[in-house]
């Protein structure tokens, strides 16, 4: 289900910097559990898709918060440790056999209502980066178009998820170390697609893939 934002991005500017004024509605309105949901990992031909939802404790938002596309990884593993430390979080990852199952869209949607489902205190309403609204959550949500440069939870999320799965995509590393995933995370770097077509696909890689579906068909 797709669901048109009130705001068009194309209104953005560029420099647009998130806020809490989302959630502080939904706050004044009465509830008291607002999450942020944000995914990771759409695009690699590796590894799981990860989602994050976070509960930000308004009175001790970390300082810095932006779209983790933004930051450097210096700044979003410091950024990863401050959420950790003062919000609610719960992190999901769907295996590349379930990307493969599922597709990779319905896989991510997926991964964001497993999400929100493990809070530990229950959101009373998310708000969604992006423009299609997951099936199956259990609270009423908002999607946001660029939401991860507009909300400050939603960017909480986009932080998490992207640390979460960069450190699993290192310890993978270990178990296939002939693909340099810790270094590309199982995106599709001519490094990556060169390894590929050498080595062929590990059981970690998204078969439904093109460019993994190739070097499976090279190895045949």
């Amino acid at each position: 289900m797709k669901v048109k934002d009130a705001d068009s991005p194309q209104l953005f500017p560029k420099d647009i910097n998130p806020d809490f004024s989302f959630e502080n509605r939904l706050l004044q309105s009465g509830l008291t559990a607002v999450c942020g949901v944000d995914e990771a990992g759409r695009g690699p031909l590796a590894g799981p898709v990860t989602a994050a939802a976070v509960i930000l404790n308004p009175d001790a938002i970390p300082a810095g918060l932006h779209d983790s596309k933004k930051l450097s990884e210096k700044k979003r593993e410091a950024l990863f440790d401050e959420v950790l430390c003062h919000a609610i979080v719960s992190i999901s990852h769907v295996s590349a056999s379930t990307i493969d199952r599922m597709n990779i869209r319905n896989a991510s949607l997926y991964a964001m209502v497993l999400a929100v489902q493990g809070l530990e205190t229950s959101a009373q309403h998310a708000l969604i980066d992006g423009n299609a609204l997951p099936p199956g959550l259990p609270c009423p949500a908002t999607v946001l178009v660029k939401g991860d440069a507009r909300c400050l939870s939603i960017a909480a999320a986009s932080i998490t998820a992207k640390v979460s799965r960069d450190r699993l995509m290192v310890r993978a590393a270990g178990l296939y170390p002939e693909y340099g995933l810790h270094q590309h995370k199982g995106y599709p770097t001519k490094a990556h697609r060169d390894a590929l077509m050498e080595m062929g696909a590990s059981d970690i890689h998204r078969t439904s893939f093109a460019p993994v579906a190739k070097a499976l068909e090279a190895a045949d």
